[in-house]
């Protein structure tokens, strides 16, 4: 990464702007802009976020903001209310509230002198959520928005439930926020009234994991910040970018497939990180990529950004799996259109072959398992045409080689070597590639199945077999059977009934190489990335078919060449370590019980600004333990812990976090400590039973 020291304007900045909204709360904002703004107005790039600017996003926003500014643009980086320096209280994710206090910072900042009077909007993760949100409620200012790393519907495709199963990550992002947002404002920017501020906030904080768990089928709650639901809403231009190891990376083709006003796609092999310091690499001049968006869209001036292909992704090469990559092999592809006419369906049958799971294309005539069998596959276009009846009841420990929903490249995050999670699942293998496979899209299962219960989920994995047998994962999905054919309406399954289904697996760009094989495996569990169903299930397949989005060889015009500047940067934030950053990820098989934990421990260290003297520093511990053979075995507990302070002011919260489920309720429970100097001055347990709801 490049940093840059010097920029084409000076660049001034206000650490603490108080912005009154219409019921007279009011919010911090920390703003840069080019120093000369108030003689030569320039556009506002908007930033709303519950995650503290002064010490939570700093390391981030140092790199972003003072570059935008140093190039034309005022920087407002804004605390959500109720969150760090700002006044009031957060009842949730995406509210009313929310929405409209952003709606009312942009009119506040097109409203300003030194404003031109056109606004821009970006964020990633929550802020690329709300960016869309806005954008939707069409603020007459806003013009463009940046979008990273966040989602067209709240309830599938988010962290709380993806295909109707219940995520891991919808506890333990309730546990982050709990401890996230229980820390106190900054007194050398508040003032004396920071210590009621702070126990207001304590006392109203919200017990989100009680909430979420309370919406287990696509309601109006849902609904509402789901753009899908009126994707016409949006008329600002709309530059989407994702990661191939973000859990978020279905969104793009979402947005380019269904926005009708101006809008490009990029995704990277990036993880939940702005792409000019995301990993695994390469990273790209994403600063100057979206300076060229606000550039056109918020100043006029022709930077060719409307004749970009409609989607640029790197199409990642074959590699030994690894639970962290530093970087990524593949190379930069651009589609003109999207969906594009050079990705077509490839279809392959599901095949049982002497008991065995065997994956067949439909461009094969035949298929030789050994020298006295083959596979006529014909009929593979028509998945019900292939008798399979083939069974698999997996172990409740599935899962244990899958990664974090969205890691955040803190450590062994990714998916690891499939092989243990394979074995526990029915496997369909394909015979040895002779030509390599560019896989761009979605690839889709069509099933025949029946189940022996009332509840029962399924997790597809498509992987690729290495000549050495090393099974690595390509993209998976997920759906809760009751789910089948509305997460509206959900219905229970009649054990022994054959049902038609359609799974989806999350967009990809992976090149498979010949000589390695495609694998399709099925499992009934997935811990601790999805809660188990309420039994133990066996799900038979009687036919089925899968569909791999393929890139065609014989296009006739050339794809357009995707190039992006070398990565460029403001200086870094100067800060003193405390403590080193450091993290873990093991398991554990308890010779007694039989119980396996998996404990996941993040220690983000603790750091001192070289400014202005703030300490922040945070870590958490989590423990997923299950037992193989039993679904309600499964516990969680998770534990956060918050530092801060300066001199002789400190202060430390502590979250703890417990779920578990018996067959119909899931039981939940939560305590928030503070302390001031060593003092407890607060403390509040939760607790809550919730009745399962075909999850």
């Amino acid at each position: 990464m490049k940093h840059i020291n010097s920029f084409e304007f000076d660049v001034l900045e206000q650490p603490h702007v108080l912005i009154k909204m219409s019921d007279g709360c009011q919010l911090s904002a920390r703003i840069w802009m080019p120093s000369n703004a108030l003689n030569q107005p320039v556009p506002a790039i908007v930033e709303h976020l519950p995650y503290r600017k002064r010490d939570g996003t700093i390391v981030r926003d140092e790199l972003t903001h003072p570059w935008f500014a140093g190039h034309g643009y005022a920087c407002i980086r804004v605390d959500m209310r109720g969150n760090g320096d700002s006044e009031g209280l957060m009842a949730d994710e995406y509210t009313t509230q929310e929405l409209r206090d952003a709606c009312e910072v942009i009119a506040w900042a097109s409203g300003q002198s030194w404003c031109s009077g056109s606004v821009g909007m970006m964020g990633i993760s929550w802020g690329g959520f709300n960016s869309l949100q806005v954008a939707a409620l069409k603020p007459p200012a806003l013009k463009a928005v940046i979008t990273l790393c966040s989602t067209v519907d709240r309830f599938a495709d988010d962290i709380h439930y993806k295909g109707g199963c219940l995520l891991g990550e919808n506890i333990s992002w309730a546990a982050n926020m709990l401890s996230y947002s229980s820390r106190p404002p900054d007194p050398m920017l508040v003032g004396d009234q920071w210590r009621k501020l702070w126990l207001d906030r304590l006392e109203c904080m919200p017990f989100l994991a009680s909430t979420w768990l309370r919406h287990q089928h696509r309601d109006d709650y849902w609904k509402h910040g789901s753009i899908c639901e009126d994707y016409a809403a949006i008329n600002a231009a709309v530059l989407a970018v994702g990661g191939w190891h973000d859990g978020y990376r279905n969104t793009p083709s979402h947005l380019v497939s269904n926005l009708q006003g101006p809008v490009k796609a990029i995704v990277g092999p990036w993880n939940h990180k702005y792409p000019h310091f995301g990993v695994p690499g390469p990273a790209i001049g994403f600063l100057q990529e979206a300076k060229r968006w606000w550039d056109h869209w918020l100043k006029d001036i022709d930077t060719g950004v409307e004749n970009d292909p409609a989607y640029r992704i790197w199409l990642m090469d074959s590699i030994e799996p690894a639970r962290y990559l530093p970087t990524r092999p593949g190379r930069w592809v651009g589609e003109r259109k999207w969906p594009s006419e050079n990705i077509v369906p490839q279809a392959w049958g599901l095949f049982n072959v002497g008991g065995e799971g065997v994956l067949v294309s439909s461009t094969d005539t035949e298929f030789n398992v050994d020298s006295n069998m083959a596979i006529n596959t014909v009929p593979i276009a028509d998945s019900k045409a292939n008798t399979i009846e083939l069974s698999v009841r997996s172990a409740q420990s599935c899962g244990l080689a899958g990664g974090e929903y969205f890691p955040f490249a803190s450590g062994p995050e990714l998916p690891a070597e499939q092989s243990p999670d394979d074995e526990q699942s029915l496997r369909f293998n394909s015979k040895l590639l002779t030509s390599p496979i560019d896989i761009i899209g979605a690839p889709v299962i069509e099933m025949e199945v029946s189940v022996d219960s009332a509840q029962a989920l399924i997790c597809a994995r498509l992987c690729e077999i290495h000549p050495d047998g090393t099974s690595a994962l390509i993209t998976m999905g997920l759906l809760n059977l009751a789910h089948r054919t509305s997460s509206e309406q959900p219905e229970l399954l009649t054990p022994g009934q054959c049902i038609t289904t359609t799974l989806s697996l999350d967009q990809i760009a992976f090149r498979v190489p010949a000589g390695h094989r495609l694998r399709l495996s099925l499992s009934t569990s997935y811990w601790p990335f999805v809660w188990p169903s309420p039994t133990n299930t066996v799900v038979t397949v009687h036919s089925g078919s899968l569909s791999l989005p393929s890139k065609r060889c014989d296009s006739i015009v050339a794809d357009p060449v995707v190039t992006f500047e070398v990565t460029e940067a403001a200086p870094a934030w100067q800060a003193e370590t405390l403590r080193t950053a450091s993290s873990t990820r093991d398991t554990y098989s308890d010779p007694d019980s039989g119980l396996l934990t998996t404990t996941i421990i993040n220690d983000f260290g603790e750091f001192r600004d070289s400014d202005h003297g703030l300490v922040a520093g945070s870590a958490t511990r989590e423990l997923w333990s299950i037992h193989p053979d039993d679904p309600l075995s499964a516990r969680v507990q998770i534990h956060w812990e918050q530092t801060g302070g300066r001199g002789d002011w400190q202060w430390t919260t502590n979250v703890e976090m417990q779920m578990r489920a018996d067959q119909h309720h899931f039981h939940v429970m939560g305590k928030l400590m503070a302390f001031e100097n060593g003092e407890l001055i607060f403390e509040r347990n939760y607790k809550d039973t919730i009745e399962r709801k075909f999850v």
